[in-house]
C-alpha cells in the first residue's frame, strides 16, 4: 500500500524536494561564507591525517624564549645586545635574517636617554652626563649592524591609528589588473624606527590576515597594499633576500592575475569580469595563491621546525653556530609567555607566530602547496545537485533502504575522491556540502512520501480547495469516487471577466510589478465570485472564468452571477480611486474590466486524463459568455448578459443592447447591458431612463435625434457611450 501511495504522490514529492534543493543550492551560491567554517573543519582534518612532510629545513628560528629572558634580562633587550645577536648570526653565514618584531620606539637604555633621566641632585651629575653622551647610541649601533648584514624588518597594519606608508624595498611587478584592488589594504603602518628601516635590506608585513573565521591560522596573505604600493610578507621578503644573497643578483616578485570566478568574492575588473590573483614568482619559485593573494598554508608538525635558543646564539662558539646557521634563512621571534605571540595551526598545535613564517618559507622551497581551484565551488554544487536529484528520482521507486545503501556508496566514492585530490595533488575539494545536501534531500523526500501516505483521505481537499466551495469539498472528501473522468449536463451560469488595455499597461511594468498588479486585481475579484457562491474555473492571464450551479445546486444562480459582476465593477472603481495599483504619476490609465454572463446548458466534470485532470465546464453556453465579454468593448458598457440570463433577473436594472452578431454564432443574439442592482431598478430616475431608451429604440427619422438628446439628458455620463451606440 505504501509503495503504491509513494508512486501516486511522486510528482508532488519531486516538486517539493526539487524546490528545497534549488533553494539550498541558491543559498550555497549566494552565501558561500556560511559553509566556510564546516569546510575548514574538513580540510583541517585532512591535514591532521596527512601533514606536510619535510626533510632538512632551510629555515632556522632563533627563539627568544623564557630561558633567554631569564638569563639576559627582561624583554625588550637593549638594542646593542640585539646588535650583538644580529652580528653573530651574520658572521655564522645566515643568507637572510628576518625579525618578527617591530622596533618602533627608541631604546630606553641608550646612554643619551639614561643621561636625561639622571636626578638633578646627583653628585657629579654633569660629569656623568658628559660621559654618557660620548657613548654610542644603542639604536645607531643596531642600525649599523643591520646595514652590514642581510636583514629584513617587519611592519604591521596600524588599523587607522596613522596614515603612514611603510618603506617599500622589494621590487614587485604584475601582469594583468591593478593589484591595489585585489589585495588586503593597509590602514596606516606601524614600523621600526626610520634609521633602522633605512639600514635594512628588506621590509615585510607580518599580518596573518582578516579572513580567519576562528583563532586557527589556515591562510596567510603574501602581499598587502597601501594605495598603489604593494608589499610582500615577512616570509617572502626573507626568501627574496636569501635568493639575492645566494645568487649575488637582485631578486624581485612577479604577480599574475586573471579573470576568473571567485568564491564569495566581489572584486570587479575593468571589463566587468571578476579578477583574481593566480600566482607569484620569485626567481625559480612559483607560488600559487588564492584569488586575493594569500597562501593556503600546508603545515608540517612543529617538531620539524628548527629552533635555536637566542641564548645559544649569544654564547656558543661561532664555529658551532655556523654549523647550524650557515646557508640558512634565520627568523628571529619571541615565544616567551606573556608576549602574546602564540598561534594555533590546523594541526591544533600552539606555536610562536614566527614559526608560521618559517612554515611558509619551507613550503615554498619544497613546492608543496594546497590550492582550491576556481572550478571547485561549481563542481561541488553540481555534484550536490546530481546526487540529490538522483535520490529524489529513485527513492519513490526503490524504497528507503535501497536508497540509503545507494547513498552510502555514493558518499564513500565522494569522500575517496576528495581525499585523493588532497593527498596526491594538494587540491581542496569539499565533500561535506554534497553529502549534507544529499542527506537532507533523502530525509526530506522520505518524510514527504510517508506524509502523503498518511494524508490520503485529505487528498481531495488539497486538490480542489482552490475552486470548490467548502461544503462540496467535504462531500467529495467523504466520497473520493466522485473524482472520476466524465461529466454531467447542468443548467449553469457562466462568467468571463477580462481586463481592458492590459498590453499597454504590461509593457510599462517590470515582470515583478506585473505579477504584483495581477495579484492585487484578481484576488479581490475572485473573493467576490466565491462570496456569491460561484466557483473559479481558471485564470487565463488577466482573465477569470467562473461558473455557478455546479457541482452543487445554487439557487437563483443567474441573479447571483449578475450581483457578483456589479460588485466586481464597483471594487475596481474603488481600487482605482485609492490608487491601489500605484499607477498615479506613471502615465498608466485606470484599470477597466469587461464581463460577459450567460445562462444555459453546460457539461461539467473532470476533464483530462486519468492521472491529470481539471474540474471544468464546456459547451456552447461557455462560448457565448466569452463572446459577450469580448462584445462589451464595442458596446461601451462593461457588463453584458444574454437574454436567458436577463429573463431570470427581472428585478435588476437592465437595458437592451440590441441583437449583436457574435463571433462563432450564425444568428445575432439578443443582449442586455447590466446597469445596476434591484435598488437602482426601483428608482424613478431609472424608470424614466428606461422609458426614454425605449422611445429612442422606436424613434425614426427626425424624431431620433430629439429622442437621443432626451435619453442622454437622463443618463449618467458613464452611459452616454453605450446610449450613443444604440442610436
Amino acid at each position: 500500500m505504501v509503495t503504491k501511495l509513494f508512486r501516486k504522490k511522486t510528482p508532488y514529492v519531486l516538486a517539493i524536494s526539487a524546490c528545497v534543493l534549488a533553494a539550498s543550492l541558491a543559498f550555497s551560491i549566494l552565501r558561500p561564507e556560511i559553509l566556510q567554517p564546516v569546510r575548514n573543519l574538513v580540510f583541517d582534518f585532512y591535514q591532521q591525517l596527512k601533514p606536510r612532510q619535510t626533510a632538512d629545513s632551510a629555515v632556522v628560528v632563533v627563539d627568544i624564549d623564557e630561558a633567554a629572558i631569564g638569563r639576559f634580562g627582561q624583554w625588550p633587550w637593549p638594542r646593542d645586545q640585539m646588535a650583538e645577536l644580529n652580528d653573530r648570526l651574520a658572521a655564522a653565514g645566515a643568507l637572510s635574517i628576518a625579525y618578527d618584531m617591530v622596533f618602533s620606539e627608541p631604546d630606553r637604555t641608550s646612554p643619551a636617554l639614561i643621561a636625561e633621566r639622571l636626578p638633578g641632585s646627583m653628585a657629579n651629575r654633569q660629569g656623568m652626563v658628559e660621559m654618557l653622551e660620548k657613548l654610542p647610541d644603542n639604536d645607531a649601533v643596531l642600525a649599523a649592524s643591520f646595514a652590514a648584514s642581510p636583514v629584513v624588518l617587519a611592519f604591521f597594519d596600524g588599523r587607522g591609528s596613522n596614515d603612514r606608508h611603510a618603506r617599500k624595498i622589494a621590487g614587485i611587478s604584475w601582469l594583468g589588473e591593478d593589484l591595489s584592488q585585489l589585495l588586503e589594504p593597509l590602514s596606516g603602518a606601524i614600523e621600526s624606527l626610520s634609521e633602522l628601516v633605512e639600514a635594512a635590506s628588506g621590509h615585510g608585513h607580518i599580518s596573518l590576515g582578516t579572513a580567519q573565521t576562528d583563532d586557527v591560522v589556515r591562510r596567510v596573505p603574501l602581499f598587502t597594499a597601501a594605495g598603489t604600493d604593494v608589499y610582500p610578507s615577512l616570509a617572502l621578503e626573507a626568501l627574496r633576500l636569501a635568493v639575492q644573497s645566494a645568487t649575488g643578483a637582485p631578486a624581485s616578485f612577479l604577480i599574475s592575475t586573471t579573470f576568473a570566478g571567485r568564491e564569495g568574492g566581489s572584486i570587479e575588473g575593468a571589463s566587468g569580469n571578476e579578477v583574481a590573483i593566480t600566482e607569484a614568482r620569485l626567481g625559480a619559485f612559483v607560488i600559487p595563491t588564492t584569488e586575493d593573494g594569500a597562501l593556503n598554508v600546508h603545515f608540517a608538525p612543529n617538531r620539524f621546525t628548527t629552533y635555536l635558543p637566542a641564548g645559544d646564539v649569544l654564547t656558543r662558539p661561532l664555529e658551532e653556530l655556523a654549523g647550524v646557521i650557515e646557508g640558512k634563512i634565520v627568523l628571529v621571534g619571541v615565544s616567551a609567555a606573556g608576549l602574546r605571540d602564540i598561534r594555533t595551526t590546523v594541526l591544533r598545535e600552539a606555536v610562536p607566530g614566527v614559526a608560521i613564517h618559517a612554515q611558509i618559507i619551507d613550503q615554498i622551497m619544497q613546492g608543496r602547496f594546497l590550492s582550491r581551484p576556481d572550478w571547485a565551488p561549481g563542481a561541488e554544487t553540481a555534484l550536490a545537485a546530481l546526487l540529490s536529484i538522483t535520490i529524489i528520482a529513485v527513492l519513490p521507486f526503490i524504497g528507503a533502504l535501497t536508497s540509503a545503501l545507494f547513498g552510502l556508496v555514493c558518499a564513500g566514492l565522494i569522500l575517496a575522491a576528495s581525499w585523493t585530490a588532497f593527498s596526491r595533488y594538494g587540491l581542496l575539494i569539499d565533500p561535506l556540502f554534497p553529502l549534507l545536501l544529499a542527506i537532507v534531500t533523502y530525509i526530506l523526500t522520505t518524510v514527504l512520501l510517508y506524509a502523503f501516505a498518511e494524508r490520503e483521505r485529505r487528498f481531495v481537499r488539497t486538490a480542489f480547495q482552490h475552486y470548490l466551495a467548502p461544503d462540496l469539498l467535504t462531500r467529495l472528501t467523504e466520497n473520493p469516487d466522485a473524482l472520476r473522468l466524465g461529466g454531467e449536463i447542468r443548467d449553469m451560469t457562466l462568467m468571463f471577466m477580462d481586463m481592458r488595455d492590459f498590453t499597454p499597461i504590461s509593457e510599462k511594468l517590470t515582470p515583478e510589478e506585473l505579477v504584483a498588479f495581477l495579484n492585487r486585481l484578481l484576488s479581490p475579484l475572485s473573493g467576490i465570485i466565491q462570496a456569491h457562491e460561484g466557483a473559479i474555473d481558471k485564470y487565463i492571464g488577466d482573465s477569470i472564468m467562473a461558473f455557478w450551479n455546479a457541482p452543487l445546486d445554487v439557487a437563483d444562480h443567474p441573479r447571483k452571477a449578475c450581483l457578483a459582476a456589479l460588485e466586481m465593477l464597483a471594487r475596481v472603481e474603488e481600487l482605482n480611486g485609492r490608487d491601489a495599483f500605484g499607477f498615479a504619476g506613471r502615465g498608466l490609465p485606470p484599470v477597466r474590466i469587461g464581463i460577459g454572463i450567460n445562462t444555459g446548458q453546460g457539461c461539467v466534470g473532470n476533464m483530462g486524463s486519468a492521472s491529470r485532470f481539471d474540474y471544468s465546464v464546456v459547451g456552447d453556453a461557455v462560448n457565448l459568455a466569452a463572446r459577450l465579454e469580448s462584445a462589451s468593448k464595442d458596446a461601451e458598457w462593461p457588463i453584458l448578459v444574454s437574454a436567458d440570463t436577463a429573463r431570470q433577473c427581472p428585478d435588476l436594472a437592465l437595458l437592451p443592447a440590441g441583437r449583436l452578431a457574435l463571433k462563432g454564432k450564425s444568428e445575432p443574439q439578443e443582449v442586455y447591458a447590466l446597469i445596476g442592482s434591484a435598488d437602482l431598478a426601483r428608482t424613478n430616475e431609472f424608470a424614466a431612463l428606461q422609458a426614454a431608451f425605449a422611445d429612442l429604440a422606436a424613434a425614426r427619422g427626425g424624431k431620433r435625434r430629439a429622442a437621443l438628446g432626451h435619453c442622454l439628458s437622463l443618463a449618467p455620463t458613464a452611459l452616454h457611450g453605450f446610449i450613443a451606440r444604440q442610436a
